[in-house]
């Protein structure tokens, strides 16, 4: 009898292995793939603000996206959304100061400062449909972390969502996808 339960943990865990790991390729591949639709609308979420106040370089990197977005003309407006981080800053007006000072004007932006988590920003981002007037959606954050938002979009009923990740990468990822494994399935 316990031979046979040590076999069936032994599939279980094999199964669990193979599910992850398949999630997890699925995650890379659609997270680093750039359709190149238009949108009306870049959702750029945020990332960490630095104690003196200077953006991280993954947070840049995310603005840098959305700015390459809007100057090659495939949005038309920018929300950026974060929270108020334990350094003391909102995440949403430092990205917002950021994207004035790289040229872009203050008219298209829009700060959520309330987006304390991805499912915070998608449910403000929605609030602001009818305010906004947009149908399309493109979200920008780390390529591990797009697939999870897109899901709560369409969860929410929003379909027309694409996705941009910036060429960035550091050893932090690695955490992130097991991270994103089992939030994806029970946000």
């Amino acid at each position: 009898m316990k031979k046979n339960s040590f076999k069936i943990f032994k599939i279980l865990i094999s199964v669990f292995f193979l599910w992850f790991l398949f999630h997890s390729i699925y995650l890379i591949i659609d997270g680093i793939s750039d359709e190149g639709k238009k949108a009306d609308l870049a959702v750029i979420l945020g990332s960490k603000v630095n104690e003196d106040g200077t953006l991280s370089e993954r947070l840049e990197k995310r603005l840098e996206s959305g700015i390459e977005l809007y100057k090659s003309r495939r949005i038309k407006k920018i929300l950026v959304s974060g929270g108020l981080g334990k350094e003391g800053f909102y995440e949403g007006t430092k990205m917002k100061e950021f994207l004035v000072s790289k040229g872009i004007p203050d008219s298209v932006i829009v700060v959520d400062n309330k987006g304390d988590n991805t499912r915070a920003t998608v449910e403000n981002t929605l609030e602001l449909r009818s305010k906004m007037n947009f149908n399309s959606i493109v979200v920008v954050s780390q390529y591990f972390h797009v697939t999870r938002t897109k899901k709560l979009f369409k969860d929410q009923g929003f379909d027309n969502v694409s996705s941009v990740s910036p060429a960035y990468f550091e050893w932090r990822d690695l955490y992130s996808i097991l991270r994103e494994f089992p939030a994806y399935y029970t946000q």
